[in-house]
């Protein structure tokens, strides 16, 4: 069995200066941030990548393209953009409407993941690991992980928070400023499951967010800001019965990239492991 490999990496961060942050060169060979999140994938999948999409935007095509051309280490790689009405909206539409558009060229499971996080070779092992234990039942899969562990040292963060019922997904929270002197406030546990927007999805679940994303999008067609969320579509198929999404947690350390400071933590840690 193969994979699809998909990276969301059509937004810029102000945070980050309006740079393209998952192009920061933070690899011990001047690799950038998301060719070491590939090869990672690739170590974590023993090379079982099939190809590799880029969901990008309009800002972030070009680089992109100059960058990887249309394959890395022999591996095809698609580009598809992500876009939004700048007249009628102040951001796209989220990371749910960002997944749909990938899904006239998914044909086989993928994993689907945020392009300024890196999740370690297990967690990619554990998405392989689970589409080829199931085979026959289609069930799909989301790679989690404690909140103690996501949140920083200082400031806030918003976590989408998972509820877990014997290993699979019954719902999905947004829960908004938790830091680590107030979560116990929220009815947050250290233990707390939360999205790291790392997902094993079959092609017919992409039709089915596709679906969702269109109706979120008439419904909320006067709203400039909201944005539809994958985990929490995902999490009412779930409540629907419409599928089955089994939640691993992460053994891994999570890394990323929100601020620049965050180059050298990177960089160090890379070090580090390698």
């Amino acid at each position: 069995m193969k994979l699809s490999l998909v990276y969301m990496v059509a937004g810029l961060s102000s945070r980050f200066g309006g740079k393209i942050k998952q192009l920061t060169k933070v690899g011990k060979n001047n690799e950038t941030f998301i060719e070491c999140s590939i090869q990672q994938a690739l170590k974590g999948t023993n090379n079982k990548i099939s190809k590799i999409i880029f969901i990008v935007g309009e800002k972030t095509f070009d680089p992109f393209k100059e960058l990887f051309k249309d394959k890395y280490k022999g591996i095809p790689i698609y580009y598809v953009k992500q876009t939004y009405d700048i007249e009628k909206r102040d951001r796209p539409w989220g990371t749910a409407d960002a997944i749909s558009v990938i899904k006239d060229i998914i044909n086989e499971p993928c994993s689907i993941c945020n392009g300024d996080d890196l999740y370690g070779e297990s967690s990619f092992k554990t998405l392989l690991n689970h589409f080829e234990k199931n085979k026959n039942t289609k069930e799909n899969a989301v790679i989690s992980m404690p909140l103690i562990k996501t949140l920083p040292e200082q400031g806030e963060v918003t976590r989408g928070i998972f509820k877990v019922k014997n290993n699979y997904l019954q719902e999905a929270i947004e829960v908004f400023n938790i830091s680590q002197t107030n979560f116990k406030e929220k009815n947050l546990t250290e233990n707390s499951l939360c999205n790291i927007n790392l997902f094993g999805l079959h092609p017919e679940v992409i039709d089915k967010i596709d679906e969702r994303v269109k109706a979120f999008k008439e419904i909320n067609k006067n709203d400039r800001k909201i944005e539809c969320f994958i985990h929490v579509e995902l999490a009412e198929l779930c409540k629907n019965n419409e599928i089955k999404l089994r939640v691993y947690e992460s053994k891994e350390k999570w890394l990323g990239i929100t601020n620049p400071e965050d180059e050298n933590i990177v960089r160090e840690e890379l070090r580090r492991i390698n």
